[in-house]
């Protein structure tokens, strides 16, 4: 298992198919992953209240995903809350990352997260697409296998690879960039050779 420790905030892991990218990813040993019960909370309400989400399917997933990651949920951040510089609603997620202390929060709110704040505590935020990049580059075999694997294993609907792509494409171009031309070698020589 890695030593490499990472905070998700909530919003990093609300797109369903970026969730599943990002667990797979923990689960395949490739960084450990750090949570509390407000970042899922945060997540279960946003389901219910921006995707409609059903109560008992949200909070089957955060149930699920406690049973999966047991030792992913950290409590000993609660007394450093009030003591972080960065924007309020998001201290706890830092105080978090340095509770356990985390290199990285994967967030899509890099603006409530400004390096010069995170600095001193030496933890540094990317937005998920940054995040993927750098575990690709750690382990391109891994990230490959983690997409085929997570296409075929998808139901209702099922996903090709390439539509599972698509999807992620929306929020994460720069990584689904890297597995396509990893995938289509020779499309991605043909495409740079007529450019």
């Amino acid at each position: 298992m890695s030593s490499f420790k990472v905070v998700l905030d909530a919003c990093a892991i609300f797109p369903a198919s970026i969730r599943d990218t990002l667990f797979r990813a923990a689960d395949a040993g490739l960084y450990r992953i750090h949570l509390t019960d407000d970042i899922l909370e945060e997540l279960r309400r946003n389901l219910i209240s921006q995707r409609g989400v059903p109560e008992d399917k949200a909070r089957r997933l955060i149930d699920t995903i406690k049973k999966y990651f047991p030792e992913s949920l950290i409590t000993q951040h609660i007394l450093l809350i009030e003591s972080m510089p960065n924007n309020e609603k998001d201290r706890h997620v830092l105080a978090a990352a340095v509770a356990c202390n985390a290199q990285v929060i994967v967030t899509q709110n890099l603006k409530d997260f400004p390096q010069h704040l995170l600095s001193p505590f030496e933890v540094e935020a990317q937005s998920p697409d940054e995040f993927l990049v750098h575990l690709f580059h750690l382990s391109p075999e891994t990230m490959l296998k983690i997409i085929i694997e997570q296409a075929g294993d998808l139901r209702l609907p099922s996903k090709t690879v390439p539509e599972l792509l698509d999807t992620l494409k929306q929020h994460v171009p720069t990584f689904v960039g890297l597995v396509e031309n990893a995938l289509n070698p020779q499309v991605s020589i043909e495409t740079r050779s007529k450019t």
